[in-house]
């Protein structure tokens, strides 16, 4: 029975996952969850069944099933290994890799959707300091990650491609949409462009292009 991934494009964290499994060309059947198409609301239930938290994307192999996209990446390199090792075997490098991911997700990722599903609401019910504490994170995100990567590292985590650059290609790409880096942050600029090179980076990135009008703040018209 092949991989199950359900998930949408044009999310950031399914497309986290999507460049992983590119990566090692890891066979697999996408259950798209996006209700205007025809599979849609089957897809939507099955995965409400699955995982009641209704946060994507979702694994599942065989028996078993899979949520967050970073256990998911980890699961694929224990159980459909591919010649991409995305955590390193030496223990430290791997404790990098994952500081990396985590820095990725709770320093870009979260404050960026916090802007973006503020977007989203009722002007009413907005929250406007919420999002400036957001803008600030993000200013904090991208200067830290500057001096990161003022070492000339092509990588986040160094000279090989890893599990920190898949949640980073991502997650640069929609905070510069929503929170532009600016030329104070050349390293991160570099970075962000030299991320979205990557083959299997570009796969997602262009499997995702028809859903941009889904961009509630409005897609750029770059990248």
């Amino acid at each position: 029975m092949p991989l199950e991934l359900f998930a949408h494009p044009f999310s950031s964290y399914c497309q986290k996952v999507l460049i992983a499994l590119e990566e090692n060309a890891v066979p697999f059947r996408l259950r798209l969850l996006d209700p205007s198409d025809p599979s849609g609301p089957d897809a939507l239930a099955e995965f409400a069944a699955l995982w009641p938290i209704r946060r994507f994307p979702l694994l599942r192999d065989g028996t078993r099933t899979l949520p967050e996209s970073s256990v998911i990446i980890e699961y694929l390199q224990q159980h459909h290994p591919g010649p991409v090792r995305l955590i390193p075997d030496d223990p430290d490098a791997a404790l990098t890799v994952r500081m990396l991911d985590r820095f990725f997700d709770h320093y870009v990722s979260t404050p960026q959707q916090k802007i973006v599903f503020d977007a989203l609401r009722e002007p009413d019910t907005r929250d406007p300091r919420g999002v400036a504490e957001a803008r600030a994170m993000l200013d904090t995100a991208y200067a830290w990650l500057d001096a990161h990567l003022a070492d000339g590292r092509p990588w986040a985590a160094g000279e090989a491609f890893t599990l920190a650059d898949c949640g980073a290609a991502p997650f640069l790409f929609y905070a510069d949409w929503t929170h532009a880096i600016g030329a104070r942050h050349a390293q991160v600029q570099a970075y962000r462009q030299r991320v979205l090179t990557r083959p299997s980076v570009v796969r997602v990135v262009d499997a995702a292009r028809p859903y941009r009008s889904y961009f509630p703040l409005g897609a750029p018209d770059r990248d």
